[in-house]
Formats: C-alpha cells, sequence, structure tokens
C-alpha cells in the first residue's frame, strides 16, 4: 500500500535547522545513507542507540509503501586515531597490539556488529558497502576535484584546499561554523605538516613504510581520507543527489561538512535534502566514558553481567526504552529507566495479547479512526516515537475498557486496531515479543553458573588443569569469563 500519499511527513533537517516537509526526489523512492561504523573493536552501545533511530526511520519509510534504498557503510580502513589527518590508523593499530592481520580485525568486528544489532531486531540494510572495496571509485573521485581546482598533491599525499574552496562555497554550512572562526582558533602547525591551510583535509594520504594497509594511486602508495570514503560510496548507490543522510551528532563537522564540500566540489552540487543527525546516549547522566569508568557494553547490558545495572534487561525492553525519547535528544541510561519501560513494555504486551480475545460489538463507542491517525502524526512529525508510544498506552486503555464493558468496538474498527496496533509496535518500532528469548537467556545464564561454580572448587582443590580447561572451552563456545575480587563474570563475545 503506498500509505505515503496520505501523511505528511516533516523531518528534521540540520542544513536548514528547521522542520521541513519531506519530499523525495524520484515518487515513491527514498534513498538514504548512513554512517556506519569503524570495525577495530566491540560496536558502542552510543552507536546502537544511532543505528537503531534510523532502523526505526527505515522501518516506518517502508511501512508508509516506500521502495528506500538503506546504504550503511563499514569503514575498514582510513579512519586515524584523532578523526583528522594524524595518528595510527584505528584498525592498523589493533592488529599491531593484537599482532593479527588488519582484515581479521575488521572480520572479528564486523561480525560482532551484525551478532549485536541483530538482537537487537534490525532489518539489514539494503548495502552495505565496505570502504576497501571502493578504492578505486575513490582515486577517481580525487582525480575530479583535482581537475576542478579544489585539491593539491605534496609528497604523495592529496589535500582538500578548503580556502579555495570557501572562496565560491560556504566550508560551515551544515555546522554553522565560519571558516575565519576556524582559522583564529587553530593552533600554527610550524611547518610540521604538507599543509597549505591546517583547516584542509585529507584526501589520500601517503603511506609510512610501516603502514601494513596501502593501495597504489597516482600520487602515492597509500589510503583514502576517511570523508572522501562516504561521498564515494554514497553516490556510487544512491546517485549524486539523494533524499536522507544520517549519522551521529559527533559526525556533522568536521565529517559531514567535508562530505557536503568533497560532493560541490567534484559533482558541482549539494549531495542531500535532508540532513538527519541522531543524539548522544549518557549513563547515569553523565558521558559514557573507558577511562573514567562510565560505561557499559550491549553484551553487558543484556546478560547483567555488570556493576552498573541490578539485572539483565532483553533486546526489545531496551529497544522500547531507546523509543521512548526522540532521536534527537540526548538519552540518559538508568536502572530505573530501563525497569519503568521493562514494566510499561510488559503491559503493552499483555494488552496485544488481550485484543485476540476481544469481543465485537454492533456499533463502537471509540473513534478508532482518530487514534490510527494520530499515530501516524505522531511519526510524521520528525518520526516523534515518544508521541507515539504515548497513542500505544492509549490503545491498552482502550483494550482494557473494550474488556470491562465500558466501551465497545465494531469488528470492522476492533480489524483496523488490531492492524495498526501490530504494525506500530512491531513493524515500525521493531519489538518483539521477548518471552521465549528471555527463557533462553536465563537457561544459558544457568548453565554457565554452573560451570563457574564447578571451575571454583576444581580451583580450591587446586586442580588447575580443569580449571583452565573449563575457561579455554568457554571461550571457544564465545563465552569469556572475567575474574575480579567480586568473583567470576562472563560475557558473550
Amino acid at each position: 500500500m503506498q500509505l505515503y500519499k496520505n501523511q505528511n511527513i516533516k523531518i528534521y533537517n540540520s542544513l536548514s535547522g528547521t522542520k521541513e516537509s519531506f519530499k523525495t526526489i524520484t515518487e515513491g523512492y527514498v534513498g538514504m545513507y548512513v554512517c556506519g561504523p569503524t570495525v577495530y573493536s566491540h560496536v558502542h552501545l552510543g552507536n546502537v542507540r544511532t543505528f537503531m533511530s534510523f532502523d526505526m526511520i527505515f522501518r516506518y519509510l517502508k511501512h508508509l509503501g516506500y521502495k528506500v534504498r538503506y546504504v550503511r557503510n563499514i569503514t575498514d580502513a582510513g579512519h586515524l586515531e584523532n578523526d583528522a589527518d594524524a595518528g595510527e590508523d584505528k584498525i592498523t593499530k589493533k592488529a599491531r597490539l593484537e599482532e593479527i592481520e588488519p582484515m581479521e580485525v575488521v572480520q572479528r568486528y564486523t561480525v560482532d556488529f551484525h551478532n549485536i544489532l541483530n538482537l537487537f531486531n534490525f532489518l539489514p540494510p539494503s548495502i552495505e558497502p565496505t570502504a576497501t572495496g571502493h578504492i578505486i571509485e575513490q582515486i577517481e573521485l580525487i582525480k575530479t576535484i583535482i581537475d576542478n581546482g579544489f585539491a593539491y598533491e605534496v609528497n604523495g599525499s592529496v589535500y582538500f584546499d578548503v580556502h579555495k574552496y570557501n572562496e565560491t562555497n560556504n566550508y560551515g554550512i551544515l555546522s554553522k561554523r565560519k571558516l575565519e572562526d576556524l582559522i583564529h582558533n587553530t593552533r600554527e602547525l610550524d611547518g610540521q605538516s604538507d599543509k597549505k591551510n591546517p583547516q584542509d583535509f585529507a584526501l589520500w594520504k601517503k603511506a609510512e613504510p610501516q603502514h601494513i594497509m596501502r593501495w597504489p594511486s597516482p600520487w602515492s602508495d597509500g589510503f583514502p581520507g576517511w570523508h572522501l570514503e562516504c561521498t564515494a560510496m554514497s553516490t556510487k548507490y544512491l546517485g549524486d543527489h539523494f533524499d536522507i543522510h544520517g549519522g551521529g551528532m559527533d559526525l556533522k563537522f568536521p565529517h559531514h561538512e567535508c562530505e557536503i564540500a568533497q560532493n560541490q566540489a567534484a559533482k558541482g552540487q549539494s549531495p542531500v535534502n535532508y540532513w538527519m543527525h541522531a543524539n548522544m546516549l549518557e549513563l547515569n547522566g553523565a558521558r559514557m566514558s573507558k577511562s573514567t569508568g562510565n560505561i557499559i557494553n550491549p553484551t553487558e547490558l543484556l546478560t547483567g553481567h555488570n556493576d552498573i545495572m541490578s539485572k539483565a534487561y532483553s533486546p526489545s525492553v531496551i529497544r522500547f526504552f531507546m523509543m521512548q525519547a526522540g532521536y534527537r535528544s540526548v538519552l540518559d541510561l538508568t536502572d530505573a529507566g530501563l525497569s519503568a519501560s521493562e514494566k510499561g513494555f510488559n503491559r503493552l504486551l499483555e494488552a496485544i495479547s488481550e485484543l485476540e480475545s476481544l469481543n465485537a460489538s454492533e456499533k463502537s463507542t471509540l473513534d478508532i479512526e482518530s487514534w490510527k491517525q494520530k499515530c501516524y502524526d505522531a511519526m510524521n512529525d520528525d518520526f516523534n516515537t515518544p508521541i507515539l508510544i504515548a497513542h500505544l498506552f492509549d490503545a491498552v486503555k482502550y483494550i482494557n475498557q473494550i474488556k470491562e464493558g465500558s466501551q465497545s468496538i465494531s469488528a470492522t474498527d476492533l480489524n483496523t486496531f488490531k492492524t495498526t496496533l501490530h504494525a506500530f509496535v512491531f513493524e515500525v518500532l521493531g519489538l518483539t515479543n521477548t518471552t521465549e528469548a528471555a527463557a533462553d537467556t536465563d537457561k544459558l545464564t544457568g548453565a554457565v553458573n554452573v560451570l563457574i561454580k564447578l571451575r571454583q572448587e576444581a580451583r580450591a582443590n587446586k586442580n588447575f588443569a580443569l580449571s583452565d580447561q573449563i575457561r579455554d572451552e568457554l571461550a571457544e563456545a564465545g563465552i569469556q569469563l572475567k575474574d575480579s575480587r567480586d568473583g567470576t563474570s562472563f560475557s558473550v563475545n
């Protein structure tokens, strides 16, 4: 069904700073690109929230009947440690520390990324391109930018000339930063860089002798700049001009700003109509940080093996919790918040199960069509999931009233009610009935705890061979034991 023809979506466009009516470039089709992970470590829970926001948007657009090409990339090279043009490649550094090949790092954490997202019931993107799979496209893009006068080569590296670009364009159009302010706040590099200006950014970097990941190019054996990768991959699969580009708020500058500049320099036009940015996830009122210990990973949250939360929470409860805040709002992850979401989620599922036993009447005393449109209106208002959920709890109230006999519903309205409720809960929000999954998690936890107890007894009896055997065989099965002063916990890799 082409429901989108009867719905007027408004999207907050980071480019204009206002909500704008959503008009696709091609009627009935949506091209959407979202910056994916750099696969050098386990996926961060904050990243999960960002990708979950765009999974929800993808789901709603599909629900409305749009044909959506959703492209989410994998960065497997070129992302340096400080997100700029200096430091070591994140993946290369991880490979060096673990004494394995860089592509082993990529494979390990790409699999981990997919496994975690599958647990949270994500739909796969239409295309998931990798940076290393598009080196040729990136080289050709650099050639075009050089030919157009917006880049220069020095000692085998190629840099984007921000000052030259800003003469005819606006570098800072997305982030609302002015180049003059960037110049004023930038420390001089005292000849330590090949750049003409500190604000210029790398399109291609010459590889040092020790750099493992390198490809031949007209300028040197080297690797592409991080910003360039997304420009090459997005335009290859969505065209030079597409509908939506999404990512975390932290990518607005410089990453997305540089994407706009690259596309303008190469193609002569801005690449995207709607720039969307998801906000950050905090933990107990503070920024998540490994250095302060204020951090929890998805697996720890799901298994309950952490020192922050009182218990384990199912993927759907966590997803429900995240959907209770707008994607542009900062969300504070707390035990109390998750516990409240769990109760609300269970209430919602219990009410939905009651739907099947409701009896239809000759007429309705409830305005189901009005309630249905309110659900759509919420999602049409920049994908306002908190308001949608409020309307879903109105539905819970209606179900209880019908069951008690204080309200009635006709057969036609009952069918509409069921269809709409199921669509928004399971299809759009991506929630699942987690009773069976929770039971499986409890069984796994129970079995591993038995083995942990046996291992502790073996160690107490100085049977270290058996103790090590239990630990190693669990590790081979993907279950990592962690010994501490407070005992032994585990995580599932």
